[in-house]
C-alpha cells in the first residue's frame, strides 16, 4: 500500500483505534514538532503594557542570546486584576517597541535649516533640551495678568503620548505644572 493513504488522516481514522478523530489519527508531523513561542525563555518579567491609560499586566519572557538579553514574546498576565491576561491589538503586538529593526537606538538631531540628521549623546541631547526650556521660560514668564498673579509661561507646552502610562504622565504634569507651564494634554483625554 502506498504510504500516502497511510499518512492520510481519515485512513488512519478508519483503521486505527481512533474513529472519532479526536487523538492520534488527526496529528500531523508538523504538529507534532510546534512548540510554544514561549519555551526557549530564560526567565518571565511582569510587566504594564505601554500604551494606554488602562494599566493591562503583560508577561514578558526574555532570553539570553550571546550574552543578551532579548525579548521573546509578551503575552497578557492571567494575575493581573486590570486585563486578566487580556491585550488589545496594539498590546499584543508591543513586543515589537523593543524588537522592530526600524527602532530607533539613539539620538538623532537637525540643525535648524539643515537637510541632514545627526547623532548626538544622551547627555548633549538632554542638555540642549534643558537649555531651551529654561531660555523659553524666562524669555516668556508671566509674573501677573490684567493686576492678578499668575506666574505661568504660555510659551512652553506639552502633549503627551498614548504610549506613555499613567506614571510617566504624572510626572510630565507635575514637571511642567511647576515650570509654570498651563498648556498641558495628553493624546489619551483628547
Amino acid at each position: 500500500m502506498r504510504s500516502w493513504i497511510t499518512s492520510w488522516p481519515v485512513y488512519r481514522q478508519l483503521t486505527g483505534g481512533d474513529p472519532l478523530g479526536r487523538g492520534a489519527a488527526v496529528r500531523s508531523p508538523h504538529t507534532d514538532d510546534a512548540a510554544p513561542r514561549t519555551e526557549q525563555a530564560d526567565r518571565v518579567v511582569g510587566s504594564v503594557c505601554p500604551y494606554c491609560a488602562v494599566g493591562c499586566g503583560q508577561r514578558v519572557y526574555v532570553s539570553q542570546v550571546n550574552g543578551t538579553d532579548t525579548v521573546t514574546q509578551i503575552e497578557g498576565d492571567p494575575d493581573s486584576p486590570v486585563s486578566r491576561g487580556r491585550l488589545c491589538p496594539k498590546g499584543a503586538a508591543s513586543r515589537q517597541l523593543v524588537t522592530h529593526a526600524g527602532r530607533q537606538t539613539k539620538v538623532l538631531y537637525r540643525r535648524p535649516n539643515g537637510s541632514e540628521w545627526e547623532s548626538l549623546g544622551l547627555d548633549q541631547a538632554m542638555d540642549m533640551i534643558a537649555d531651551r526650556v529654561i531660555k523659553v521660560r524666562q524669555e516668556t514668564w508671566q509674573e501677573s495678568d490684567q493686576g492678578k498673579q499668575v506666574r505661568r509661561t504660555l510659551g512652553i507646552a506639552s502633549l503627551g503620548g498614548a504610549t506613555l502610562d499613567n506614571e510617566e504622565n504624572y510626572l510630565i504634569k507635575k514637571l511642567w505644572t511647576a515650570l509654570g507651564a498651563i498648556q498641558i494634554e495628553n493624546q489619551a483625554r483628547i
